[in-house]
């Protein structure tokens, strides 16, 4: 990892407007933190503690980082993200099929932590461990149950009873961990704000370790994410004030992580549509992640317009 690498993601770690997410297609945990609410950083400035989360980055030399941008369904705004990657062969985990026990989590981020009992729920994701701790003696016990059976057995009810047990789950991967300490809703009830975990069977069974429609280069593999401040989103994903400095913020990540040929598409797309041009001057796009830069290029220009936005209107309507 280089040092401005390293620099960018302490930034990260402590801005408490960035959120952050770690695990695999169809199984992640998100760890975001209030504004004033109480927060424990690592000496290092890879960790951040709350009572709700923990999350912490592991300082891998060959980490490699990724900053895009994609169209959101809402048509007035956009997705960004910095994904946190490593080589496919390098971001391998347990892949454990079963429940399994492993023992105290003496890797836990907060010290309190270290004497809870681990278990991997064995989801069989190959990037990802997916776990849970407690230091519950009721829980532990309805835990080592479970341990040599499969979650997906339609017998099995430990998946069912997470809600009752409310343990702390934890994502591990080779770039680090996130762990969640909320309780886990009840299968009629929306995910807490803040900190909380997702598990999708049906995107875990596509087997994939990212979204399509995530321009990730082949042969890398997402281990983490990093969301800076969006300029139309808090980090709760509620609406807020168009946020101009928030938007150049992402754009210099984007110089400095981003892909150089979308970079230049961006440039071109704006410099076309504000001199006036017409919509079929920009060569058509076959390329996914052409299109997608299209979209939200035209997005923000909208955000940013001020005045006769009618060249901008003419290119929204024809594309």
């Amino acid at each position: 990892m280089s040092n401005e690498t390293l620099q960018f993601i302490r930034r990260m770690i402590a801005d408490q407007k960035a959120g952050w997410s770690l695990g695999t297609f169809g199984a992640i945990a998100e760890f975001t933190r209030d504004e004033g609410e109480a927060v424990a950083f690592g000496q290092d400035g890879l960790s951040a503690a709350t009572s709700r989360g923990a999350i912490r980055i592991a300082h891998d030399a060959d980490i490699r980082i990724f900053a895009y941008e994609a169209p959101a369904k809402d048509p007035a705004s956009w997705h960004q993200a910095v994904a946190l990657c490593l080589p496919k062969a390098n971001s391998l985990m347990s892949h454990r099929r079963v429940v399994t026990e492993l023992g105290p989590d003496e890797e836990a981020v907060r010290e309190m932590d270290r004497g809870a009992i681990l278990f991997d729920i064995g989801l069989g994701t190959p990037t990802v461990d997916v776990c849970v701790r407690s230091m519950d003696p009721a829980v532990i016990a309805r835990l080592r149950e479970a341990v040599g059976t499969s979650i997906f057995d339609p017998d099995n009810t430990l998946m069912r009873d997470m809600p009752a047990l409310s343990p702390h789950r934890v994502f591990a991967t080779r770039l680090g961990r996130a762990e969640i300490m909320q309780p886990v809703p009840a299968a009629h009830e929306k995910s807490p704000e803040g900190p909380h975990t997702h598990v999708l069977p049906q995107l875990l069974s596509q087997g994939r370790t990212h979204s399509a429609n995530e321009p990730i280069p082949f042969g890398w593999v997402p281990c983490a994410y990093i969301y800076p401040q969006h300029p139309l989103k808090d980090p709760l994903g509620r609406d807020i004030p168009f946020d101009p400095a928030a938007l150049e913020a992402f754009r210099d990540v984007l110089s400095d992580y981003g892909d150089p040929e979308l970079a230049a598409l961006k440039t071109e797309i704006e410099e076309l549509v504000w001199s006036g041009a017409s919509p079929e001057a920009l060569p058509k796009l076959t390329k996914r992640s052409h299109r997608a830069t299209l979209r939200v290029t035209l997005r923000q220009l909208k955000c940013q317009a001020e005045g006769d936005t009618g060249a901008l209107d003419l290119w929204r309507e024809y594309f």
